[in-house]
């Protein structure tokens, strides 16, 4: 799995309701039914993701985010985790308050477009970045709200939303420098050596 599925799992509890946005093919709800016990459903859109996801046996519905989450009670669930979508919702401030309205606690994971590569390619080529985190082009991304740690940050704090943990991963670290000196880097400077930011959030 991805990285930041692999961190997604510390916060969620045993047996617990987990709603997954943005699901994908529905590896991370694949693998938390597995090895947690987690019962609740994925929501995406593309067509072949879905197909995907339900020959896993998994309960997927189609939905765009963009839609919010009405259809779903309050507190519905225990978590909800939205990995790599929040940058491409129209309305991700009102998707995070639904996302709390939902669920006691939410995951959320997404590039840092502050990340020192994406900085350094748009001050030499003067264009935009394009990464393993970015990888589509300006004109067909999905992309439409790219934040750093520190705009989301500001944004939790604009909504009455506490943080409970922060995690600052690279997808691709550096082979040259030792695990332990680039994870110590990375927590010290999030906002410049992290491309993926990992947040575990909450209601106040």
């Amino acid at each position: 799995m991805r990285i930041d599925h692999q961190l997604v799992e510390q916060w969620i509890e045993p047996n617990s309701r987990v709603l997954d946005l943005g699901c994908g093919d529905g590896t991370l709800l694949e693998h938390l039914q597995k090895h947690l016990g987690v019962t609740g459903y994925g929501l995406e859109i593309d067509e072949y993701k879905i197909n995907q996801a339900i020959a896993k046996g998994l309960n997927i519905i189609e939905q765009n985010l963009n839609d919010g989450l009405a259809r779903f009670a309050d507190n519905s669930f225990d978590t909800v985790v939205m990995a790599r979508a929040l940058q491409a919702v129209k309305a991700p401030d009102q998707l995070l308050i639904d996302m709390l309205r939902v669920a006691k606690e939410g995951i959320v994971t997404f590039p840092n477009f502050a990340y020192w590569q994406n900085r350094m390619y748009l001050g030499i080529k003067g264009m935009m970045p394009i990464s393993d985190t970015l990888p589509h082009e300006w004109y067909n991304t999905p992309n439409i709200h790219l934040c750093t740690f520190k705009d989301f940050e500001q944004l939790c704090d604009k909504n009455n939303i506490r943080i409970l943990d922060t995690v600052a991963i690279s997808d691709k670290p550096n082979p040259k420098l030792p695990p332990v000196l680039l994870n110590h880097m990375v927590k010290r400077i999030p906002n410049l050596l992290a491309d993926v930011a990992v947040y575990h959030i909450a209601k106040y």
